[in-house]
């Protein structure tokens, strides 16, 4: 597998293109449950198969990629893309998973998106494992499969990368409690510092129609959050940093003017920014920016972030 630091791209494959629509890739007919037990009973579906399946109910929506070095952080020996690809198409062809692609006016997206099927989810539940797809879920938006998307590769770079990674929770709830309002960035990720531990929380965002609106909406909710924050609110001992996953710079400029000229300031927090393509670095330590003032004006400042450290330096 090409490793993220040798991927040459300039624009994110999760970034928004212009008259974007998801287009399904599965597979139609109709494949009994007998059918798919008597594939497990023969060992043509084994436990391979089915750590993919509980990996795409985990992270909602995941490409191949993602699921090749999920795959690889827990150990399951797959010895290829092209393997794991097989694998993929067993489990659409037997309707327990399906897939999307993107289309745009700038043509086909290069990669497929998997997702749960009903099949997928009566046999997870047969081992007792929580699963709460349901089929409304395959038809959310462009936006919010990139957005899911993004932050997955955000948070698999950090597993895989950084030396000080403890945890990480998908899409945590978070009380603003003025507004009596839960909502959910795509990620919350802990990290050890010293004798205790720092928690980042990620909020995905996607230059989709209207995206400036939903981000000061959005604002307002971590504003109330921050304004009133307690030790153990949303089950943070100490307030988190928030950092902002964007598309590109040029993107991150973008959302810092909304966040800046709508007047959205909290005591004792800056507001962190990142990348997409920042996650591929083999080290994530120059990966968060902050805007300060030079002479005058916003300037992009890359923040030294030790608490990044990679792997590789652990015997250092």
């Amino acid at each position: 597998m090409v490793e993220d630091s040798e991927i040459k791209t300039t624009v994110s494959p999760f970034a928004m293109r212009e008259g974007e629509m998801k287009v399904f890739d599965g597979k139609d007919g109709y494949v009994s449950m007998n059918q798919i037990l008597q594939k497990i009973n023969v060992g043509h579906i084994n436990e391979v198969h089915f750590k993919i399946l509980e990996l795409i109910n985990k992270f909602e929506f995941l490409t191949s990629r993602q699921i090749f070095q999920l795959l690889q952080l827990d150990n399951i020996e797959i010895k290829d893309q092209d393997k794991l690809n097989k694998k993929l198409e067993q489990l659409l062809n037997n309707k327990i998973i399906t897939r999307y692609y993107f289309t745009s006016t700038a043509g086909n997206g290069v990669f497929r998106i998997y997702c749960m099927e009903k099949m997928g989810k009566y046999l997870l539940n047969s081992r007792e494992i929580d699963c709460k797809w349901q089929p409304s879920d395959n038809a959310k938006p462009v936006e919010m499969i990139k957005k899911k998307l993004a932050g997955n590769q955000l948070v698999i770079a950090y597993m895989r990368k950084v030396k000080n990674f403890r945890s990480c929770q998908l899409k945590p709830a978070i009380v603003a409690k003025r507004l009596s309002k839960t909502f959910k960035p795509v990620a919350r990720i802990d990290l050890a510092y010293r004798t205790s531990e720092v928690s980042i929380v990620y909020e995905v965002v996607r230059r989709n129609e209207g995206w400036e609106e939903k981000l000061i909406d959005r604002m307002r909710l971590w504003q109330d959050f921050y304004s009133n924050f307690v030790p153990g609110d949303s089950g943070f001992r100490m307030m988190p940093q928030l950092v902002f996953l964007c598309e590109d710079k040029k993107h991150m400029a973008e959302v810092f003017k909304v966040i800046y000229t709508h007047g959205f300031k909290f005591d004792k927090i800056n507001f962190y920014y990142s990348t997409d393509l920042e996650q591929n670095d083999a080290s994530l330590e120059n990966s968060l920016y902050e805007f300060v003032i030079e002479d005058g004006k916003f300037k992009i400042k890359i923040i030294d972030a030790k608490i990044l450290k990679p792997k590789e330096e652990e015997g250092n």
